[in-house]
């Protein structure tokens, strides 16, 4: 008893269970307030932070729950009871837990938390990139379908004969660029090409942008006339409504070239304000990107979409393997995670950014 008692006091501490009781407390005060909801916005930051608070307090009973069962597992194994099979099972599902408690810990920077924008670009390679674009589309949009969050797809422009041009989308929920960030950079191909009729092995590159979305507490100076707004007619899926008019909306910073556009609602106004959201998106990333400049960071990955400039690699023959060559983390079964299953490389690029150890190292340790 005396173990578990001093395993739950450090799930306590882990959690800083005393700290957010005290700050939940100051929330449900201003929540019972007659005025709260006479400022919606500022309202809705407090409801929302309200239930980021109350996840992590269900978490700690979670975990303080089950260290309490282990260890009446454990202490009636020690009294001779046959119970391996249940702590087995116990112990795999609470590592599963701690891991993805563990991810969220390891999230840093001040837009971790936000929603992101992500974008696709194919590279050498032709029709093959192409449509290793288009593979990399679906692995992220399942990505988001599978951990609950809102995927919107804003622009695509499709290829000629196969896969797509290009594809920006949003994908909104809590901590999706910090958890996304691990997968900016140029992504690799190796498999028997089902364009070639020869059925030879082609190599294929792809390149994933992520920004985070920017609310309008952060200030970003666009002028009007920094901008060129241009109107054109949607292309692809919509037919008579979208196609029919020019609702399609590019914008253009003139200051910096940066090029955005949308055309995915029938409306221009519509289209409009999302073109200008995906500029402030990127004009705040640029800013940022600036001031890294000395510093060598995540955004060094954007590299030229060819040989040697890649982050990840996904061999499909002749062997099957997916290797992350920053975290030298892999992984066999590719179908998973061509499927949407990125939690394990997230969750190996982070280890690696918060402490330097990659999976050649032995079992990850937070230990800094």
């Amino acid at each position: 008893m005396r173990r578990s008692a001093s395993r739950l006091k450090l799930c306590g501490a882990i959690f800083d269970v005393p700290a957010k009781q005290g700050q939940l407390a100051k929330l449900e005060e201003q929540i019972s307030a007659p005025d709260f909801w006479s400022s919606p916005e500022k309202s809705q930051k407090i409801m929302q932070e309200r239930k980021r608070i109350e996840e992590a307090l269900s978490h700690h009973r979670l975990v303080a729950s089950t260290v309490s069962d282990l260890d009446t597992l454990f202490e009636l194994g020690r009294e001779g009871e046959d119970v391996a099979a249940e702590v087995e099972r116990e112990m795999t599902e609470f590592a599963a837990r701690l891991e993805k408690l563990e991810t969220g810990m390891l999230l840093t920077g001040d837009n971790a938390a936000r929603p992101a924008i992500m974008t696709i670009h194919p590279g050498a390679g032709g029709t093959e990139s192409q449509d290793w674009a288009e593979m990399l589309e679906r692995l992220y949009l399942r990505w988001a379908e599978r951990n609950g969050f809102e995927a919107v797809i804003t622009d695509r422009l499709d290829g000629e004969g196969a896969g797509i041009k290009s594809v920006t989308f949003e994908i909104n929920g809590e901590n999706v660029y910090g958890l996304l960030q691990s997968e900016i950079g140029v992504h690799r191909l190796v498999r028997i090409s089902p364009f070639d009729a020869n059925a030879r092995r082609h190599t294929s590159f792809a390149s994933v942008f992520v920004f985070p979305q920017i609310d309008d507490e952060i200030k970003i100076d666009i002028r009007p006339e920094d901008l060129r707004v241009d109107t054109f007619r949607a292309s692809g899926a919509g037919g008579q409504h979208v196609n029919r008019t020019d609702s399609a909306v590019r914008m253009t910073h003139l200051p910096t070239g940066i090029v955005v556009q949308c055309q995915n609602e029938r409306s221009q106004h519509k289209n409009r304000a999302g073109a200008l959201k995906q500029l402030r998106a990127r004009l705040y990333e640029y800013e940022m990107d600036k001031k890294r400049a000395a510093e060598k960071k995540v955004e060094d990955a954007k590299l030229d979409i060819n040989f040697g400039s890649q982050i990840r690699s996904y061999v499909l023959a002749p062997y099957r393997l997916i290797k992350d060559h920053r975290t030298k983390f892999a992984v066999g079964d590719v179908d998973r995670v061509l499927d949407g299953d990125l939690d394990p490389l997230i969750h190996a690029f982070l280890v690696w950014r918060r402490t330097g150890k990659t999976a050649a190292d032995g079992k990850d340790d937070l230990a800094e």
